[in-house]
């Protein structure tokens, strides 16, 4: 893996390691050079390198190993895009930050790089318009990348691997940073057929929301849509939470329902993972099936207990393919994870419909 200098965060009593190595790929030579003195000023990273274009990219990364890759969506040639995927294999695990005029909150762009594997999207500002501001979140958002939490050895739920014939009526999975792709690779392993609805809560701002939906409805061969509050729960469809609330699961006289509500909870979180679990627990009990995909922090975590409780099954993915394994590790390192697994492995036990014993 290339990203072996974890930066831990010095609020948490952490210390920082070796500064981790930046790739910067953009064809405005303006742009390579004021990112990379604003890198170059920090105390945690540092520029290993700077190309105009995406075969110049490929070519550094056969012989060099990043931590961090920015990759500007327009150039010349093979656009950011379409190089992405190529980047990331090249990468060996390298984080992927789009830095780009067309990583507009909401763009369609933005949502895709986030599918295709990207980590997170930074808008560049116009030339001449860099400013302290924009410095200040490349540098938080590069820390974010590197983020990782500390190592924990406490017990996994101690359940063998077998399946059982118990099956599920609802799957609610969660998410953060770099669960796009992971949501992607999870539901290309779920036939058309399959009728269990899926409720989503990736956190994303509102603008995202609508595009986002468009994209899960493709990848997962079904209708999505964005929650609205009294909605009707329903076989064979994806339900995601919309940036400006949390999704909670009520009974109705005939099955189930989405409410929306707003309050205030302990992750900080707006949607918050942690109020879908904790409802779906109440509704639908040891006939639920939680997911927890890549995200940093630990949202999620607080329901996983309840689902755990409820007599439930938990399925995290694993670190190896985690952009950041805050969320599922928190959940893991608590003892409530089913199973750790890869996502593809994860949409596979979906589609089974059969749960993790």
């Amino acid at each position: 893996m290339a990203h072996s200098n974890h930066i831990a965060d010095p609020g948490a009593g952490g210390t920082y390691s070796a500064p981790a190595k930046v790739l910067i790929v953009d064809d405005s030579v303006v742009a390579r050079s004021v990112i990379g003195r604003m890198i170059e000023g920090t105390r945690n990273f540092v520029v290993a390198g700077a190309v105009s274009d995406a075969r110049a990219a490929l070519s550094y990364l056969a012989r060099h190993d990043v931590d961090i890759i920015l990759l500007d969506i327009e150039m010349p040639g093979i656009d950011g895009l379409t190089a992405l995927p190529d980047l990331l294999a090249a990468g060996k695990g390298a984080r992927v930050l789009i830095v780009s005029s067309s990583a507009e909150e909401g763009a369609a762009a933005s949502v895709q790089a986030l599918a295709l594997g990207a980590a997170d999207t930074l808008v560049k500002p116009g030339v001449g318009a860099f400013g302290g501001r924009f410095a200040d979140v490349l540098e938080e958002k590069l820390s974010r990348l590197m983020d990782a939490p500390p190592e924990s050895h406490a017990p996994m739920a101690n359940l063998p691997a077998p399946v059982v014939s118990d099956d599920f009526d609802i799957v609610a999975i969660g998410a953060s940073t770099g669960g796009i792709h992971a949501l992607s690779q999870l539901l290309r392993n779920i036939p058309q057929s399959f009728q269990v609805p899926i409720l989503v809560t990736q956190h994303l701002p509102p603008s995202f929301m609508s595009f986002f939906a468009a994209q899960l409805a493709v990848l997962g061969s079904r209708p999505c849509e964005v929650a609205t509050d009294c909605m009707r729960i329903r076989p064979g469809r994806i339900i995601v939470a919309p940036g400006t609330a949390h999704m909670r699961v009520v009974r109705m006289s005939e099955g189930a329902a989405i409410r929306l509500s707003e309050e205030k909870v302990s992750s900080g979180c707006m949607p918050s993972v942690d109020p879908m679990f904790e409802s779906v627990a109440e509704v639908f009990g040891a006939r639920a099936l939680g997911i927890v995909l890549s995200g940093m922090g630990r949202d999620g975590s607080e329901g996983a207990h309840n689902l755990i409780a409820a007599g439930a099954r938990i399925v995290v993915q694993d670190r190896a393919s985690s952009v950041v394994w805050g969320m599922p590790g928190a959940v893991a390192n608590a003892g409530c994870a089913t199973a750790v697994l890869p996502p593809d492995e994860i949409g596979r036990i979906v589609a089974s419909r059969r749960r993790p014993f």
